[in-house]
């Protein structure tokens, strides 16, 4: 099973960097995603983030959610297609040949174009966060944003946070597997997959709270508030970090360049 935002253990190029080179590199990828416009740019952006997963040996793990992001693509285009119509209507939602109803919601060449920019965007922007998550310890996420000042308290709530999204899914893939074994059928299509939510959510927000205050009482009994903290391991900054650092910053100053190229 696809697990989401898990961290995957491996000595692999991307594991090695940096937490602060690879929230540099989120940071700029981010950031040209959403300024840039250029259909092909971000294809080209896309393709980028799928060559550097491959050489960081994170190409397949970073595919697992393609199917899910292919989903919300079409689900982008359609919104816009509907929402934002404009320049010529290259057909139609519903075909011409239909009767009363054939004709309706036009698709236009504006709307489509800018479907397809967001969905390249939405892309990008997956890509870049599940290559840092995957690729990033947890614990190393929390020694970098304790050195940048963040208050813990709000650090350790986003780090139980991304660590409760792989749980529960395994555990409501679990708690599914068991229902099936049980002899439960809710049926086909549908309605069936509706009648299947309740007796999978419910043990799942149980087995949810039950799990924060077991972790609430483990975070006391380790002395949470004590003060000071010690680290076991400490990331310094090395060649390969400064080398990624300075290809991204040449990359982000050609960006920068080539975008006010255009403006003028």
């Amino acid at each position: 099973m696809a697990e989401i935002l898990q961290y995957v253990h491996k000595d692999a190029f991307l594991h090695r960097l940096h937490p602060y080179t690879k929230i540099f590199f989120i940071i700029l990828v981010s950031l040209m995603a959403i300024i840039a416009t250029s259909i092909p740019f971000l294809c080209l952006m896309v393709f980028a983030m799928l060559v550097f997963a491959a050489y960081g040996e994170l190409l397949r793990e970073s595919l697992q959610q393609l199917k899910f992001i292919l989903v919300m693509s079409i689900i982008f285009i359609l919104i816009t297609v509907v929402t934002m119509p404009g320049g010529e209507t290259l057909g139609y939602v519903i075909p011409a040949g239909i009767p009363f109803i054939g004709g309706f919601i036009p698709i236009t060449s504006g709307g489509l174009m800018i479907g397809i920019v967001l969905t390249l965007r939405f892309m990008i922007l997956i890509f870049a966060f599940q290559l840092f998550l995957i690729s990033t310890q947890p614990r190393d996420i929390v020694h970098a944003l304790e050195k940048v000042r963040l208050p813990i308290d709000y650090i350790l709530m986003f780090i139980i946070a991304l660590r409760f999204i792989p749980t529960l899914q395994i555990e409501g893939q679990r708690i599914h597997e068991a229902q099936l074994a049980r002899g439960f059928n809710p049926g086909t299509g549908i309605t069936g997959k509706v009648k299947s939510v309740a007796p999978i959510v419910i043990p799942l927000v149980s087995n949810a709270l039950l799990r924060s205050n077991v972790l609430g009482l483990t975070i006391d009994m380790r002395g949470y508030r004590t003060g000071k903290r010690t680290h076991v391991r400490e990331r310094v900054f090395l060649s390969r970090d400064y080398a990624v650092i300075s290809i991204l910053a040449v990359s982000g100053c050609g960006f920068i360049a080539l975008f006010i190229g255009q403006m003028v």
